[in-house]
């Protein structure tokens, strides 16, 4: 059973403003503006997850990388495995039982019996002695209609979710689940067009941007082509109701190379001789092009920059990227943006949120940013640090600068479909336990406090993301 004050202070007395703020935010709908679920978990309507691990542990590398960390290989975790047969499902559960040790303190643990409680009415107690019986109960309640995906968005109250997209998506099912009545939610896809801006870093990259030539129409032989054809993508993008570019690079600059360097450059990355600089200078390049697109078709742009990704060339070979295996690392904003920023940073109509997972970079460079440019955000503590104690960090040093109003809101970031509820609350619970802290201080009255924490929830993102 978990507790019903869980994350909130010990002192009794900010306890007390901790639940009176809270329960003005624990019933208030969801707004997720940006995951990695799958849209085909809600387009069809009766999509069931096959067992428990499918649900809970395969899809998410938070958990499936700490069991890496203790030695379990990852295929006996189901990871890229394309037949898993259902005694491998349930091992795969029994050994996250045998591991549950592992996962103190961190906030998978917290997620997973926030989900057990909470989502499916478990109150047992994880652990090795009791993972084969709690896998057996979740399978037959995973395959009653109350625990279909769309019966756990409704559950969930979720108001707006937004999924991460392949660039040359068509969209269809996102039309077609929008168009359904049957679906409680507003869902959007995100444009992410990470690939096609990394020359070297893309193994097909030519054939990719051929592809982008064939889907808008355009010559995309011509660094001229290649610009209309992501002009047009991002239209299309948000005719179908995409309210925003996602981009995660090794940093976040935008100088250009000169127009004249310009087509030689393309043609060498085409013909793949470019250079492990000169590519790094026309990626550089090819995202001050997002960052133009976005000044004409208003897309918010979000930033997850500064992350040694596929870390282990081995698990890459083996197992593909987003399998658990990144490191976080430094990141540098300020220097960075500083041509963008003063070429666009105050346009009250170009939202740009930054995300990081370099801590030092809040109180020194990102919160001063959005405490001077109207459309900078400073984003939610993200992936390493989306946890209880980064997340008190962050609004303290964020909040100094920027105040409440340049935050992100929560995101999730998650491709674990009942991680969502959970995390949302977590943010809510210490979101509150912070601003209980400048109520009991008297910096704030406590209706101002209840009118900070709710505009967390829903002013402050659907702002943000131009929900309205």
């Amino acid at each position: 059973m978990v507790n019903a004050d869980r994350l909130f202070p010990a002192d009794p007395a900010l306890r007390d403003i901790t639940r009176e703020l809270y329960a003005e935010v624990k019933d208030l709908p969801i707004i997720s503006p940006h995951g990695h679920v799958p849209i085909e978990w809600f387009h069809d309507k009766d999509y069931h997850f096959a067992n428990p691990t499918e649900l809970f542990i395969t899809p998410d590398h938070y958990v499936t990388r700490i069991m890496h960390s203790q030695g379990v290989e990852l295929k006996d975790l189901g990871v890229n495995q394309k037949e898993f047969t259902p005694e491998q499902s349930k091992h795969a559960f029994e050994l996250f039982g045998k591991y549950w040790y592992a996962y103190a303190g961190t906030p998978m643990r917290y997620w997973f019996e926030d989900a057990l409680a909470n989502v499916f009415g478990i109150d047992k107690e994880f652990g090795p002695d009791t993972a084969g019986e709690i896998y057996d109960e979740l399978d037959a309640l995973l395959k009653t209609d109350e625990f279909s995906t769309r019966a756990l968005v409704k559950k969930f109250n979720l108001e707006f979710i937004s999924t991460t997209d392949d660039t040359f998506d068509d969209l269809h099912l996102h039309d077609e689940t929008n168009a359904d009545p049957d679906f409680p939610a507003r869902l959007a896809p995100a444009f992410r067009p990470d690939k096609l801006l990394e020359p070297k870093k893309t193994p097909d990259w030519a054939a990719q941007v051929a592809k982008l030539g064939e889907v808008t129409g355009e010559d995309t032989s011509t660094y001229e082509g290649f610009f209309e054809a992501m002009r047009k993508r991002r239209l299309y993008f948000k005719e179908h109701g995409a309210v925003l570019s996602d981009h995660s690079h090794d940093d976040v600059r935008s100088d250009r190379v000169p127009d004249d360097e310009l087509p030689a450059l393309y043609k060498e990355a085409l013909d793949g001789t470019i250079s492990e600089e000169d590519a790094t200078r026309l990626r550089r390049t090819f995202f001050n092009d997002q960052i133009r697109l976005a000044q004409e078709d208003g897309l918010v742009m979000t930033v997850h920059p500064s992350v040694f990704r596929s870390y282990d060339k081995g698990n890459l070979a083996v197992y593909g990227p987003d399998t658990g295996a990144d490191i976080p690392a430094r990141a540098e904003f300020a220097a960075a943006l500083q041509p963008m920023l003063n070429q666009y940073g105050s346009n009250k109509d170009f939202h740009f949120v930054a995300f990081t997972m370099d801590e030092t970079v809040y109180s020194r460079e990102l919160a001063p940013l959005a405490g001077f440019y109207p459309g900078f955000y400073v984003g939610a503590p993200w992936w390493f640090i989306d946890s209880p104690e980064p997340i008190l960090r962050y609004l303290n040093a964020v909040t100094t600068a920027a105040g409440f109003t340049k935050l992100s809101g929560f995101i999730d970031d998650t491709r674990a479909l009942c991680s969502i509820p959970a995390r949302h609350d977590m943010n809510r619970r210490l979101t509150c336990r912070f601003v209980a802290g400048l109520v009991a201080d008297h910096r704030l009255s406590l209706e101002e406090g209840k009118r900070v924490v709710r505009d967390s929830v829903q002013a402050v993102p659907r702002k943000v993301f131009k929900l309205d």
